[in-house]
């Protein structure tokens, strides 16, 4: 019985559970985005390099680093809270 009402109910819930299966994907790719430690990692070598060329001062640098080193931080911490549940 239950896979005979599966399918009957398959026109009105194919759709939501389509819906909700492209919206968790979106909250996947996103957060991969958002918490990617290897997008902070090659920001922190380009502040680094602007330093050595010249570019920007230390103090731009120190605060850009602090700034980056804190994010990293945030990430780290939020993979492993994700990596605990």
């Amino acid at each position: 019985m239950g896979i005979l009402l599966d399918l009957l109910a398959l026109p009105l819930t194919g759709p939501i559970n389509g819906t909700i299966w492209i919206a968790e994907k979106l909250q996947e790719q996103a957060e991969n985005e958002i918490y990617d430690e290897g997008k902070v990692r090659a920001k922190l070598m380009e502040m680094e390099m602007l330093l050595d060329l010249g570019d920007i001062s230390e103090e731009e640098y120190l605060a850009a680093e602090d700034e980056l080193l804190e994010r990293l931080k945030d990430i780290r911490a939020y993979k492993a809270a994700r990596a605990a549940e």
